[in-house]
């Protein structure tokens, strides 16, 4: 079993950055690949970045491709997700997960945190 609690969310301008962050305790974090997913009002869960379990390997939306970046320190148990020149569009509830595989579809992903809500102002 794995618990995620997200943090970091909040209310920024359009081109503004945030940094999210997700703690993860239980069994052995650095085992497991993490993703973030996001959700807005009326839409469905979406892919935003995963990172393998070293930290070797990212992947990224499209949509957020040289904006957001994805690391973790597995000595923390923390996952990261910077994200750069924010958009309105970028509003939502963001979620980080986590799975014993690096994968970039929701229903892959075993765990899962609360959630922490990004609401860019245009």
């Amino acid at each position: 079993q794995v618990q995620l609690v997200e943090s970091g969310g909040g209310l920024v301008q359009a081109g503004g950055s945030l940094r999210l962050s997700c703690a993860a305790s239980g069994r052995s974090f650095s085992s497991y690949a993490m993703g973030w997913f996001r959700q807005a009002p009326g839409k469905e869960r979406e892919f935003v970045a995963a990172i393998n379990w070293s930290g070797g390997r990212t992947v990224y939306a499209d949509s957020v491709k040289g904006r957001f970046t994805i690391s973790r320190d597995n000595a923390k148990n923390t996952v990261y997700l910077q994200m750069n020149s924010l958009k309105p569009e970028d509003t939502a509830v963001y979620y980080c997960a986590a799975n014993p595989f690096l994968g970039s579809t929701f229903r892959e992903y075993e765990y899962w945190g609360q959630g922490t809500q990004v609401t860019v102002s245009s």
